[in-house]
């Protein structure tokens, strides 16, 4: 469209001599074919080259007509331009978390990370699924067991897998791609049956979790103790009045504080969150832990406090 323009400014110009103006005006009103008549009488080379510009547009000027006509009315390249943006949104995330499956676990997953503000992609092949739910969650669709579909939801640059599939195979299938594809990524898979746990861990899980297990030992222990777990259960990121954990990293408080022991953090006084467990850099987890002890670089607090003091906290150590 713009080189014939181009070429219809330029032929009139050079071979009827119009201004630069009167060109620009007899090339749009020839290649729209509005019928307004020319601004000075053409001579025979004029009125040759004026039938190529009209040839010419028509049929270009016609295809672009169509292309923008469809690409606007066409519910399936709305579609399209939909796909193209999440895939953009997608393309764009490092250290994300990959969810594989977006049945019960699945979406219980999903919430709990989109409380924390984590940036997470969906793998779901049911197209229901996806349409009732891609307004807040991006989705890649596709079958987990295929490379293609891991690579689209960003498991290369991924941090987190978490496979919630009802099918511990299905798991299987996609612990080991996913462990071929990116080393160091920390991988979180659901197992049915008790005899799947070391299948999967050999295969590459770094943590197997049984919705069934934990379950059953809810339900028990809401018997045994009903009270000490009822107020587990108010451990959570989700409203405004609830009690709250964070994990927070010794290398977040050193230049902004003397953190050599918790008692120099003092993040009692100061944000009124308290400190209940210690994680050390070999992994060994120390449940509320002395005043005094030596904390090291790599290591990690669990601190426990109400909304405001978390925010508290994370405002005044920059931790968000």
């Amino acid at each position: 469209m713009l080189l014939i323009f181009a070429i219809g400014v330029v032929g009139y110009r050079i071979i009827a001599d119009y201004s630069w103006v009167e060109s620009v005006y007899m090339t749009i009103i020839t290649v729209t074919t509005v019928g307004f008549s020319e601004v000075r009488p053409l001579d025979a080379n004029a009125q040759i080259f004026t039938i190529f510009l009209i040839v010419s547009s028509v049929f270009i000027f016609g295809f672009a007509i169509s292309v923008v006509s469809e690409y606007i009315l066409s519910r399936n390249s709305l579609e399209v331009l939909k796909r193209k943006r999440v895939k953009n949104r997608i393309n764009s995330l490092t250290g994300h978390v990959v969810v594989c499956g977006y049945g019960r676990n699945g979406q219980q997953a999903a919430q709990k990370l989109m409380a924390y503000n984590e940036p997470f992609v969906v793998v779901e092949k049911d197209e229901n699924i996806i349409k009732a739910n891609e307004d807040e969650v991006l989705f890649v669709q596709g079958d987990v067991n295929e490379d293609e579909v891991l690579f689209e939801a960003g498991i290369d640059r991924a941090k987190y897998l978490v496979t919630a599939l009802p099918d511990d195979a299905s798991n299987l299938f996609a612990v080991l791609s996913a462990r071929q594809m990116n080393e160091n990524l920390f991988i979180i898979s659901r197992a049915s049956k008790i005899t799947s746990v070391k299948k999967l861990e050999f295969a590459g899980a770094n943590k197997v979790v049984m919705p069934d297990k934990i379950g059953g030992d809810h339900m028990a222990s809401l018997v045994v103790m009903p009270d000490l777990v009822t107020f587990m259960d108010k451990l959570s990121v989700e409203g405004e009045h609830t009690t709250n954990l964070e994990e927070v990293e010794i290398e977040d408080f050193q230049g902004q504080l003397n953190c050599n022991s918790i008692r120099d953090l003092d993040l009692r006084r100061k944000t009124g969150c308290t400190i209940i467990g210690y994680i050390t850099p070999g992994g060994n987890y120390i449940i509320n832990p002395e005043a005094d002890l030596k904390l090291e670089p790599k290591g990690k607090i669990i601190v426990l406090g109400r909304a405001e003091q978390i925010d508290k906290l994370n405002q005044m150590f920059q931790l968000d």
